[in-house]
């Protein structure tokens, strides 16, 4: 079974057994997902409401980015684990030869690569998210402000949680550029996200 397919009970089950995976790169595409799911609520909320009616073209725009936000981040959850499996399956491949284990350390950097990318696109994502918030702080249905509160504090435990990942993967790989453009990346989305989010979660703060 996918995990996006599981429970809530069953994923919160799965992340909490034995096994390494899922781990803290599916729980942060996960976080990211419902960080997306959020602000789209809000942003269904503020619509049809004739208190809001003067915002209601925005919000039905800002709730199809989301809804395409929140389905992007549910599709990492599983090719994060996928990726991690990709990782696991190195330690298997036999060690005997020298040309094995070439080709073990080969796949390994490639498996390791692929861990890296799914969390950049988890970040990614959160930060999109965001700056759709940021457009709906003008005018949307504040009785929903604790949601849209929520929502930002999801996404970037998201953004964190996720470059935590990125971090942990390139210290294992040897392409420097890649290393490079990798964390250069990553500390760029950082350096934007989470004073929007800090932002965010003030603004809503002078609402309640």
């Amino acid at each position: 079974m996918k995990l996006a397919d599981m429970t809530v009970a069953q994923f919160v089950a799965a992340t909490a057994s034995e096994e390494p995976a899922p781990g803290g790169g599916s729980v942060a595409a996960l976080e990211a997902a419902l960080g997306a799911a959020l602000t789209a609520m809000v942003c269904n909320f503020t619509t049809g409401r004739k208190k809001w009616a003067e915002f209601e073209e925005k919000a039905k725009e800002m709730e199809q980015k989301a809804l395409v936000l929140k389905e992007q981040a549910v599709d990492i959850i599983d090719r994060d684990t996928e990726a991690f499996n990709a990782v696991s399956a190195v330690f298997a491949m036999p060690k005997n030869t020298d040309e094995e284990k070439a080709a073990r350390k080969a796949a390994m950097q490639a498996a390791l690569k692929g861990c890296t990318k799914t969390p950049l696109e988890v970040m990614e994502v959160t930060y999109q998210t965001l700056l759709v918030i940021k457009e709906m702080l003008g005018g949307y249905n504040t009785s929903a402000a604790s949601d849209f509160g929520c929502a930002a504090l999801s996404l970037k435990a998201g953004i964190q949680s996720a470059w935590l990942n990125v971090l942990i993967n390139i210290g294992g790989i040897n392409d420097e550029a890649f290393v490079s453009e990798a964390r250069g990346k990553g500390e760029t989305i950082l350096a934007k996200a989470l004073p929007l989010a800090d932002e965010i979660y003030e603004e809503i703060l002078k609402t309640l």
